[in-house]
Formats: structure tokens, sequence, C-alpha cells
């Protein structure tokens, strides 16, 4: 091939230059779920909870990769704080958080309300209220309850939904949003 005398290059290595770029470009989702819109090369999660006072700012997942130093914080700060119970999140659950946030193109952190719930956590809380599922995910540490000041309840169901890849349930009077790895449903108001 003759070279393009402007620039030096053949036709064949601007392609080459290009189809390498896009490769390196694209996300890679082999060890996280694919689906998820928002996600990007690099996974961030941020909140804090008003419960215990801590806050977490951390990346989780980079080019593919959980770091598994990193979930292990991600557990503890996600724990029952009434019982001090830690349980393994279910990464698709963080990743849906982290989606969603990215969507929503906020800096400010999530309030984390609740995250893994122990059985006589969710029994306490299921006396107390009909909004309680008897079988909760959270047990599983597969959801999160989560608040944003800077959105509303709408704003935050819209962003979790437009992932399509679990549960999202609206809490206005509460002011919070649920968020699972779950199937794909949504209710609340």
């Amino acid at each position: 091939m003759i070279p393009d005398s402007s620039s030096g290059l053949s036709r064949r290595a601007l392609l080459g230059a290009f189809a390498a770029t896009a490769i390196t470009a694209a996300p890679s989702f082999s060890s996280a779920a694919g689906f998820l819109r928002g996600g990007g090369d690099i996974r961030r999660i941020r909140m804090y909870s008003g419960r215990t006072g801590e806050s977490i700012d951390t990346i989780y997942w980079i080019e593919g990769k959980y770091i598994k130093e990193v979930i292990k914080e991600i557990n503890y700060f996600m724990r029952d704080w009434r019982t001090d119970q830690t349980h393994s999140m279910d990464m698709r659950t963080i990743d849906i958080m982290a989606a969603a946030h990215n969507l929503m193109d906020v800096h400010e952190p999530y309030m984390l309300l609740s995250g893994y719930r122990s059985p006589r956590t969710n029994a306490m809380l299921r006396s107390r209220s009909r909004g309680v599922a008897k079988n909760s995910l959270h047990m599983k540490g597969q959801a999160a309850d989560l608040r944003l000041e800077s959105r509303s309840v709408v704003q935050m169901a819209k962003a979790a939904a437009a992932c399509a890849a679990g549960g999202v349930g609206r809490y206005s009077k509460s002011n919070f949003v649920h968020m699972d790895c779950g199937v794909v449903r949504s209710w609340g108001r």
C-alpha cells in the first residue's frame, strides 16, 4: 500500500490504529454484568451512613475485575448496623447502584439507609411495617435502600430502572429508593 504523503500513514495503518483504539476504549464486562449502562471501565461507589457516621468513596472495579480488598470494605460498610453482622453483598447490586449514580451525573454520595439485614433485623422491621418483605433480598445481600439530597425519588428510580437489571422500589413518603439485583420489576409511588 502506498503511504499517504500528507501524514506518512497508510490506510491500513490508520484503520489498524482505529480498531485498536476502539477495542481498548470499549468497556470490558467479563467479570461484571455487561447489561449495565453507565458502568464504565472503572466503577466507583460513594456512600455514607447516618447511622454509623461512616463513609466510603472507592473504586471497586477496574477493567473487568473486582478489587477483593475493596469488596471486603463495601461488605463491612453495608453491614446490618443494628447487629453489626456482615454479609457478602451481591456485586450486581453495587453495579446497579454505581451505574444509576453515573446516569444521574451527581457527585453527592448515596446515603445508605439499609444494605444487608440479618434475619432478626428483617423480622423486627417486618413487625413494624407492611412494606418489609418476609424473604427480603436485603437478607441475601442483594438490595440497598438509598437516598440522595440532590435528586428526587423519581429521578433516582428512573436512573436505576434505566439499568434494566433488577428491582426498583419508590418510597416517596420516606424519601428513598430500593435497588436490588433480583428480577426486573418496579413498585411504589
